[in-house]
């Protein structure tokens, strides 16, 4: 029975990530640190060999991607990119200040809004709005590959790559404010033709 790889990867730092503004669906570029850790996640993934690889619409995973298969010499793998695998929106958050955000709208709210499942910011995606879109794109573009034996690398977000670890782990919604996934760190999972996971580890 053929076993794929599944390998995700979130991209490096981003400028708004260093001023800890909420970024979601904004296109920003990485910082000298995110191309530092795209670096790195390339050097721990050089012993694999990818079949294919998608990352969303936004150039900081774009770019992560990009620097990942040049440091591994994998620069013709085919590429998909797709804007069901981009950040989710933080609709009128996005631009503004986590910290001074807490500050004046409270850290309960604002907690709940970027830590639970269902909190939604004002004309913003919940994490269950972001996990409905992404596990579509999954279940159709991405896992019949990983069932048939291939390697495949998704470069995309934190809060996307959330959305989709909380259904291949299980993780349940009580658990989930804990689930935090560090950029430039591969996570991968060994998953066989009847879509099992067989393994799940990070490099």
């Amino acid at each position: 029975m053929a076993t794929g790889t599944l390998i995700l990867v979130r991209h490096g730092q981003s400028q708004w990530n260093l001023e800890n503004r909420f970024t979601g669906g904004t296109d920003v570029p990485l910082t000298e640190q995110g191309r530092a850790e795209a670096r790195a996640a390339g050097e721990t993934l050089r012993g694999c060999r990818f079949d294919r690889a998608y990352t969303s619409e936004l150039e900081r995973a774009q770019e992560t991607l990009r620097i990942i298969l040049s440091v591994t010499r994998q620069v013709d793998v085919p590429v998909e990119c797709d804007a069901t695998l981009n950040e989710r929106s933080y609709g009128e958050l996005q631009g503004l200040n986590k910290a001074e955000t807490a500050q004046r709208l409270g850290e309960e709210q604002v907690f709940g809004w970027r830590r639970t499942f269902r909190g939604r910011p004002p004309g913003g995606e919940s994490l269950q709005d972001t996990q409905a879109r992404v596990l579509t794109y999954y279940r159709t573009a991405i896992e019949p590959h990983v069932r048939n034996g291939e390697t495949v690398l998704v470069v995309s977000h934190g809060n996307t790559l959330r959305a989709l670890v909380m259904a291949l782990d299980g993780i349940s919604e009580a658990a989930l404010p804990d689930l935090t996934i560090p950029t430039g760190v591969p996570r991968c999972y060994r998953i066989d033709a009847a879509g099992a996971i067989q393994a799940c580890y990070s490099l």
